[in-house]
């Protein structure tokens, strides 16, 4: 068999499952570390339940992942995930959705090695959202998720520095309110509103064009051009303010 034939034979069973995302329909993508309550807890000193040199590797790896060859619009993390939303007409490697989560997952998990000095995966998912309320209310899920969980991990801390063993401290928690835990952490010192956003509700990473000044290198004269530039966001709105700044990527792209 010449080599074309076989390469088109082969080629059948390697694409006969792609699966692509329709067009006009909104495509974000979650990342999430693998093995990483062994790797922060075991194998890296960082501190808990938040600790600012892994906050630091996490939007850094966010920011990487905005530039590497799709239109990401908004970004956000919290914790060791990662969602990315692209803009609706996004295109890149058709739309294949294996195509979208191996990228993402091997360009993350090369920046965030790098970035540590050890190795560390990610795997990757894809939401398919139809409209910009349902990407609104999926990064409103997240930013929840985020809050419940610095709730629960700075109570669960609170107790693991007392003196309770792991079990005793999750079996304290078990059961308790959102208005128990507060009270539980004002108890020890800690108020848990006036805790950094970033760690109560994540951050988020976005595009800006501003102006930038120059000189024409042949007349001398001044000059302004328009450029673009990430910008690390850790005091993002909460509630129905969140809606709508996400709302705003979706429906303007940009």
């Amino acid at each position: 068999m010449k080599f074309d034939d076989l390469d088109q034979t082969m080629r059948v069973f390697e694409t006969a499952h792609d699966h692509c995302v329709l067009p006009a329909v909104y495509i974000v993508a979650r990342l999430d570390g693998r093995g990483f309550t062994k790797l922060t807890k075991e194998a890296q000193d960082f501190e808990a339940p938040f600790d600012r040199r892994f906050h630091e590797l996490m939007v850094n790896t966010t920011r990487h992942l905005m530039d590497v060859g799709f239109r990401v619009v908004y970004g956000y993390t919290q914790s060791d995930e990662i969602s990315l939303l692209f803009s609706r007409d996004c295109d890149a490697f058709g739309r294949k959705v294996r195509k979208i989560n191996s990228v993402l997952a091997g360009e993350a998990s090369a920046q965030f090695s790098l970035g540590l000095g050890a190795p560390a995966t990610f795997d990757c998912r894809v939401s398919q959202l139809p409209n910009p309320d349902l990407v609104a209310d999926y990064f409103r899920w997240r930013s929840e998720d985020a809050h419940r969980n610095a709730l629960h991990g700075h109570c669960y801390w609170a107790l693991r520095r007392k003196g309770l063993s792991a079990q005793q401290a999750t079996a304290e928690l078990s059961g308790r309110s959102t208005a128990d835990k507060n009270e539980l952490l004002f108890q020890h010192g800690i108020n848990f509103n006036d805790l950094p956003t970033w760690q109560k509700r994540g951050t988020g990473v976005y595009w800006e064009t501003y102006e930038k000044q120059g000189e024409n290198p042949l007349s001398g004269e001044s000059t302004t051009t328009e450029r673009r530039r990430l910008v690390t966001d850790e005091e993002i709105p909460f509630g129905e303010p969140y809606n709508d700044f996400v709302k705003a990527f979706a429906v303007t792209g940009c």
